[in-house]
């Protein structure tokens, strides 16, 4: 299973669970969850169904994104859209539907950044009895090194 969300950094880890699968000849579930949180903290006369359309969009790019780099690489992709906590669904799905590995994107943000913003890879890998592979994106640092 590769947890997408459209960002570069989902897009690198993407590509390594693209990988593994075509090296195991696996299928990959490509899965993207529409937060639900946002809509807890908007105002009553917001538009919520232009938002969640909006969301449904981004969705359907990021794991259609997943199914092209599958089918350049021979790899059979299944998306999937889910909706409510991001860490939590990712979690349920992979155990419910008995997935292999989560393979997931991460920005690597630590100290307070980590502690304001949270992680949906820290939560997953915290409590997912699926394993849980993480690909960081390279800071500029790490970039100027290699």
């Amino acid at each position: 299973m590769i947890a997408t969300d459209g960002s570069v950094c989902s897009r690198l880890a993407a590509n390594r669970g693209i990988e593994l699968a075509r090296l195991s000849g696996g299928t990959v579930y490509a899965v993207y969850v529409i937060s639900t949180e946002y809509f807890s903290s908007m105002a009553v006369d917001f538009n919520w169904e232009r938002m969640h359309e909006a969301l449904r969009k981004d969705g359907c790019k990021a794991v259609n994104y997943v199914k092209g780099i599958g089918e350049m690489e021979n790899v059979n992709v299944k998306c999937v859209l889910l909706e409510g906590h991001p860490a939590t669904e990712l979690i349920r799905y992979a155990e419910e539907e008995k997935m292999d590995i989560i393979v997931m994107g991460t920005l690597g943000r630590t100290g307070i950044d980590r502690l304001l913003l949270g992680s949906v890879a820290v939560n997953v890998v915290r409590h997912s009895k699926v394993p849980v592979m993480v690909v960081r994106e390279k800071s500029k640092s790490e970039e100027k090194a290699s």
